[in-house]
């Protein structure tokens, strides 16, 4: 077994598309629209299936925002230079809601972003050797 994707609801398509491409570097895969059940569906990633996960935008007609919760934490993408990450996140519009540094009460230095629709994204600095790398 392995996850195939996390799906997020989102209140603007367009908009959550432009972050996740613009603003974290993932690439858009593939796009899916169901008029008569009012829903459109964009899956996007540092890779496509089945190598790598994947995250699932999906637009209900008619609908701009949702209530985030409390369940939900976060996802996270490795970043190999956090802080590069951050400045880039920062220059593509995005939001730093907590700067790199280290987890507290360990050593892995991590940050996190929020994306238009406030769900939260944790970058956790790590080297990788190559395809379907993060930021």
């Amino acid at each position: 077994m392995r996850i195939l994707h996390t799906m997020l609801r989102v209140g603007d398509l367009q908009r959550s598309i432009a972050f996740y491409t613009n603003v974290l570097g993932m690439k858009l895969l593939r796009t899916s629209d169901n008029p008569e059940y009012q829903y459109t569906l964009a899956f996007l990633g540092y890779g496509s299936n089945p190598d790598h996960a994947e995250l699932e935008l999906t637009y209900n007609y008619g609908v701009s925002s949702y209530e985030l919760g409390t369940a939900y934490g976060h996802i996270a993408i490795s970043a190999e230079d956090i802080y590069s990450a951050c400045v880039a996140v920062k220059a593509n519009g995005g939001t730093v809601t907590r700067e790199p540094g280290p987890v507290k009460g360990g050593s892995t230095v991590i940050a996190f972003v929020t994306d238009p629709d406030g769900y939260k994204i944790e970058l956790i600095e790590r080297s990788f050797d190559g395809a379907g790398a993060g930021l």
